[in-house]
């Protein structure tokens, strides 16, 4: 490969100058992208199976998607939300269709989406149940992000340690421990919160019987039951919500990452019940919901229809599963396959971060989660040969990996 060194060194040097050091960067600046590729400064090539932590669902440079950024940015960026516009509503509309709920707030990112989703529980609960209505049930390893709300909900000590007191009345229960969950959910929980797929806690899915458990506790309480689909929604389990794929509707979902193709946009959508429980002045945006976020939407949205996606999702997932799947029979550090469709885990007994360095030198971008699983969150228009360059460097460096123990 071309080396880009002076232009990384570059780079990083003024980021370690003037950034926090919040990240643990890769060694590569990248530059542009097409599809499902993406380029180095020095021109190299990148097979992506990260997608921008999922944002990228339409891979890189989709033309719909420019043509759509370049003609509203010419027209019109941002109003705030104290005036119309001719996107917001119709991209609602879209959405309460989509999911069968029934009112939507549009905010900046998934983890404002979760904010106002428990600030709405919380009002709701209070309106049936008084002050004392307030507690909220949370999931064992979950991850809902890094704001005080999100990460009192995030069930994950690494992330939570040094910011403690967190935000109180949370209660966590283990996925998919019915025991553990019935005797946490009362009379004055506002909320259960969870994702159906882990997505950061390492591609691990909430049994159907759980879900359903989470329904009829929250229906028998009174309690809104939240779902964070902000990794596994809009497409990725081969559905556009993730809950159609287990059968379950909650009464808030939240939604982000691919939402708007690249740009900054997530949103809640609420059943009625919930949704009534808020007035003007109670929660709001400066940016989020502004036109060219939610034109860029629509056009995603429409993408994916017209362009099939979802059934290339489940097509494609599961060839890539089976794949993996294979791998687990002929690698011994490879032990377990989980997820569907375009949001998959592969479990590991050594580290996985070494294997995506590696990976990096072949030209495949993987990512990993909770040190030891190798996480495929792919672009919507990867191909079954996109796949097997994808594993045939992950089994390269198993195998390597293998002799050198």
């Amino acid at each position: 490969m071309n080396t880009t060194s002076t232009s990384l060194e570059q780079v990083a040097e003024l980021e370690r100058k003037y950034l926090l050091p919040t990240y643990n960067r890769y060694p590569v600046v990248l530059e542009r992208g097409k599809g499902v590729f993406l380029y180095d400064t020095g021109g190299n090539r990148y097979l992506d199976f990260v997608s921008g932590l999922g944002v990228n669902a339409l891979g890189h440079a989709h033309p719909r998607i420019v043509k759509a950024i370049r003609d509203q940015a010419a027209k019109l960026v941002h109003v705030s939300n104290l005036y119309y516009h001719q996107y917001q509503g119709p991209l609602a509309e879209k959405l309460c269709r989509l999911s069968g709920l029934n009112r939507v707030f549009f905010s900046n990112s998934g983890t404002e989406a979760i904010e106002g989703s428990i600030k709405l529980a919380r009002l709701a609960g209070h309106r049936v149940g008084g002050e004392a209505k307030c507690r909220l049930v949370a999931l064992e390893g979950s991850y809902h992000g890094r704001t005080f709300g999100a990460l009192s909900l995030t069930g994950q000590d690494k992330h939570r340690k040094g910011f403690e007191p967190m935000l109180e009345g949370v209660t966590f229960v283990r996925q998919n421990d019915l025991e553990s969950l019935r005797s946490a959910v009362n009379d004055q929980t506002c909320a259960i919160v969870l994702e159906p797929i882990f997505g950061e806690g390492g591609i691990r899915e909430c049994s159907v019987e759980f879900l359903q458990e989470c329904r009829a506790l929250a229906d028998k309480h009174r309690a809104a039951l939240i779902f964070d689909e902000i990794q596994c929604g809009l497409g990725r389990t081969g559905t556009i919500f993730a809950f159609q794929t287990f059968g379950v509707t909650p009464d808030i979902v939240a939604i982000a990452k691919p939402l708007a193709a690249g740009l900054p946009l997530g949103a809640f959508i609420a059943k009625e019940d919930f949704a009534s429980a808020i007035a003007p002045g109670q929660h709001g945006t400066t940016f989020g919901g502004g036109p060219l976020a939610c034109r860029v939407a629509l056009e995603f949205l429409a993408i994916v229809e017209e362009e099939k996606l979802l059934e290339r999702v489940s097509r494609v997932g599961a060839y890539l599963q089976e794949q993996l799947r294979a791998l687990t029979e002929k690698r011994g550090a490879a032990k377990e396959v989980r997820g569907r469709g375009f949001i998959q885990g592969i479990q590991l007994d050594i580290p996985a971060r070494p294997i995506v360095d590696e990976a990096l030198a072949e030209g495949v971008l993987f990512n990993s989660t909770q040190d030891t699983v190798v996480r495929f969150l792919p672009p919507f228009l990867l191909e079954e040969k996109h796949v097997d360059k994808g594993v045939r460097v992950l089994k390269k460096l198993l195998g390597k990996k293998r002799k050198q123990v």
